[in-house]
């Protein structure tokens, strides 16, 4: 019977440097996307504040004017924390390609 080895043995895996991740267009990965309907936002920056990839878009007074496609997941996450009521100022749709 082989004996397991124990984590001094294992081999060394991949690592990658801290703060690298804006070099990546990640958005590749989603199979939805959100979608801002701007009439609707309320402008409170739930969906900025809680978006893990940085993937919603500010202009100069700090007002929601969209998504970075290449950075966005497409978790949903912003669509979630929109508090307006039903139509929300995001919605998730079917990513096309």
């Amino acid at each position: 019977m082989k004996k397991n080895m124990g984590w001094k043995e294992l081999m060394h895996g991949d690592a990658v440097q801290a703060g690298t991740a804006k070099e990546f267009k990640t958005g590749d990965w989603r199979s939805e996307k959100p979608v801002f309907h701007p009439e609707k936002c309320i402008n409170c920056l739930f969906c900025w504040v809680n978006c893990p990839d940085c993937a919603v878009l500010l202009d100069e007074n700090k007002k929601v004017v969209g998504f970075d496609y290449n950075l966005c997941k497409g978790c949903g996450i912003c669509a979630h924390e929109c508090p307006v009521k039903e139509p929300k100022a995001i919605t998730m749709e079917a990513e096309r390609r």
